[in-house]
């Protein structure tokens, strides 16, 4: 299955077109290493939470949007290689020096795909959501997880992936780890769901909600601490 390379950062609000058109000049460059696509989402239904959120996660201030973003690659082996290689671009460097945002608050992450359901196409509408799950319980939420997407693309969903925290480091300001309060012991999952519109998700996530399939088995993890959002793609190269 795929292998994931998952951002998320605040950006101003007043920055929107500049960071519009600073990923679609890092995307002509990135595109040379191989991911064989590349998606920027901004925050358009951001919810904050009791116990987690995505705000929080990467400490967006008042004026800031957050932002969900991602590159596919092969496998592994593509997205470790495709690292290396832009490490030494003096373009990836320019790029690098010259984002319209706090870098230094985005969280970085490799993570493999355990779910792929569905059409790769141009989404309408993003669901992204970062999951803490406990390392013991992968099999139980892979078999969960299969079940409610069964159900979700039922409901308009176009495509749904579910991505195992591979390579996340902690980090000095932002990671997905805290993000999630992760304990000893668990894994971040990073994933999302793809919708024709926003139309679309609002009407499916209703009958999702209300469908009791979604609530025939054991959650296997925190769901307090689940992270997620709602958001609308600026860019799918």
């Amino acid at each position: 299955m795929n292998y994931i390379a998952g951002f998320v950062a605040a950006v101003p609000a007043a920055s929107k077109e500049a960071y519009r058109t600073h990923v679609v000049e890092a995307a002509s460059v990135l595109k040379e290493f191989g991911p064989t696509r590349m998606v920027e989402a901004w925050g358009d239904d951001v919810p904050g939470g009791k116990t987690t959120d995505f705000k929080r996660a990467v400490k967006a201030t008042p004026d800031e949007v957050v932002v969900f973003s991602w590159h596919e690659y092969p496998d592994k082996a593509a997205a470790d290689a495709a690292y290396r290689t832009m490490m030494s671009d003096q373009r990836v460097a320019k790029i690098v020096a010259t984002m319209p945002f706090d870098g230094q608050r985005m969280m970085i992450g490799g993570f493999a795909s355990i779910i792929d359901e569905g059409a790769s196409g141009k989404p309408g509408y993003i669901d992204g959501s970062l999951v803490p799950v406990p390392l013991a319980n992968k099999a139980a939420y892979l078999a969960v997880a299969s079940k409610h997407a069964a159900v979700i693309r039922e409901f308009g969903a176009t495509r749904i992936v579910e991505a195992w925290g591979d390579d996340i480091s902690d980090g000095v300001v932002t990671d997905y780890r805290t993000a999630v309060k992760a304990e000893d012991g668990e894994a971040v999952v990073y994933s999302w769901v793809e919708w024709p519109s926003k139309q679309v998700r609002d009407e499916g996530w209703k009958k999702v909600i209300a469908d009791p399939r979604m609530y025939a088995d054991i959650t296997p993890y925190d769901n307090g601490r689940r992270v997620h959002g709602g958001f609308a793609p600026i860019l799918d190269a």
